[in-house]
């Protein structure tokens, strides 16, 4: 009989990580309020975590602001050697980073490690890259003079991250913060908090000061509100929805504070008739299927042109109907449970728009699996049109969408028709067409011929309202850093 959720949760052989209570200066700070963290695939309480009154917010914004003297004074390659030492403890306890990742999360077993080594690599990355945050020197404009331009530390930053990737969203601003010499307060999504907690546990052991990395948990509204209206909080990183990015981008505003923000997706994947079938479909089913399809990369709208459009509805039928999904803890699981019911009810809300304006059900015989929780069976629709809410808003689940088109000038203005412009897909032999499509594409990250293209290296994120700014790559620093300009003068005196 398979380990339930809970038991497996305390089964870790690391049980340091299993922590339920916020991380605030330094101290481990419990509450009389807790709240249940439930496994998504069964309802079952898994822990109770401390929920943090609004009064803690100023205790941890105190605490950056006493720990950040000391943190930006180090030289980059010190902290970034206590980086690469919280690096180094994340992918040594990968298997119970993971374990609790998917009790909390749901996502397959096999998804959640490579959640946690995409985590390290977050860590390590700017671990290095806090050594190359270059400045300038610039020829002067005035006479004996000298002019440059360095780049220093923001200040205190929260960061507010989501329940799909906790672990990675997490690292992926706080890794670049640090390394810019930023304090970073953390407040991660309620569904998700485990992951997080026990990501704290390891920079304490890594020897991050207390009130460098600090987590809050509790009521989103309240806590993220008093960070926003808190001072000496300098900047935020959010990623999440559109809706609640314009909502904290309000907030920030009334300090005028440094915003970057990862927000929604609405991803097109086209497929030209010269694309190799075998390769599109594989290609198609990672891009729509990975986390479930809880995730903002996440192929949307699969545009696929008439000639190979049967051919492809066929071949990826068959695909898709072969996905096996169960609990994550399974591992012979590809599609977990949705992580809360909101996503599995607005799955459907689109399968049925889509069936009632004539969109066929190729594959999904069943919405709900018979053992209860929040699953939503790998649906394809076949024959989708624009003007359906699956065409419109993004699904976040793993319900595919296959749309017709006839030429190239066509399918460019549908997968522009849209306010988010996070990822696209294209999928064709003409290397001048991929060119030529990806340069017209209002997108801010494009794959061709590939489903794959994340990574630390690169710069994530969006155009339109599916961002602000950039994360991961070199890029990454410029949300934590503010430039100051120094003219030296009077040099011949």
């Amino acid at each position: 009989m398979q380990m339930t959720a809970k038991a497996r949760i305390l089964s870790l052989s690391n049980s340091a990580l299993l922590r339920d209570a916020a991380y605030v200066g330094g101290d481990w700070l419990r509450s009389g309020e807790t709240a249940s963290v439930q496994d998504p695939a069964s309802g079952e309480p898994i822990a109770a975590v401390a929920q943090c009154p609004v009064e803690v917010v100023d205790i941890a914004v105190a605490a950056a602001q006493a720990a950040f003297v000391d943190w930006r004074a180090l030289l980059p390659r010190e902290r970034g050697a206590l980086l690469s030492r919280w690096g180094t403890l994340i992918r040594q306890n990968v298997e119970d980073l993971a374990t609790i990742l998917t009790c909390e999360q749901g996502k397959p077993l096999v998804e959640a490690r490579a959640e946690i080594a995409y985590a390290a690599e977050f860590v390590d990355w700017f671990a290095a890259e806090g050594e190359r945050a270059y400045g300038e020197t610039l020829p002067p404009h005035k006479r004996d003079s000298q002019i440059f331009v360095k780049v220093q530390p923001v200040g205190i930053v929260a960061a507010v991250t989501p329940w799909n990737f906790p672990c990675a969203m997490i690292t992926r601003k706080a890794a670049a913060a640090l390394a810019a010499g930023c304090p970073v307060i953390v407040k991660p999504a309620d569904e998700t908090p485990l992951s997080a907690l026990a990501l704290a546990q390891l920079a304490e052991q890594a020897g991050l000061p207390g009130g460098v990395f600090q987590v809050l948990t509790g009521e989103p509204g309240p806590l993220t509100g008093a960070l926003l209206a808190a001072p000496p909080v300098r900047a935020l990183s959010f990623t999440g929805s559109t809706r609640v990015g314009r909502l904290l981008s309000g907030q920030a505003a009334s300090s005028i504070k440094l915003v970057s923000m990862e927000l929604g997706g609405h991803a097109p994947f086209i497929v030209f008739d010269d694309a190799r079938l075998d390769s599109v479909v594989q290609g198609a089913l990672a891009a729509k299927f990975a986390t479930s399809g809880q995730d903002c990369l996440a192929a949307n709208r699969i545009y696929v042109q008439r000639r190979l459009y049967r051919d492809f509805v066929a071949a990826f039928a068959a695909e898709v109907s072969r996905l096996k999904v169960g609990h994550g803890l399974d591992p012979a699981t590809q599609i977990g449970p949705m992580t809360h019911a909101g996503i599995a009810q607005n799955c459907r809300r689109q399968i049925a728009d889509a069936v009632a304006g004539g969109a066929r059900v190729v594959v999904g015989e069943r919405d709900v699996m018979s053992d209860g929780g929040n699953f939503v069976s790998p649906t394809l629709l076949a024959d989708v049109a624009d003007g359906m809410l699956i065409s419109r808003e993004e699904t976040f689940g793993p319900v595919a969408a296959i749309l017709p088109f006839d030429d190239e000038d066509e399918v460019i203005g549908r997968a522009n028709a849209s306010e988010m412009g996070l990822a696209a897909y294209v999928y064709t032999d003409d290397l001048r067409r991929g060119m030529r499509v990806s340069d017209r594409l209002e997108y801010g990250m494009v794959g061709v011929n590939t489903p794959s293209f994340t990574g630390a290296p690169i710069p994530f994120g969006g155009w339109k309202q599916s961002g602000l700014g950039r994360e991961g790559s070199r890029h990454g620093l410029n949300a934590f850093t503010e430039l100051k300009y120094v003219c030296l003068g009077d040099l011949a005196a």
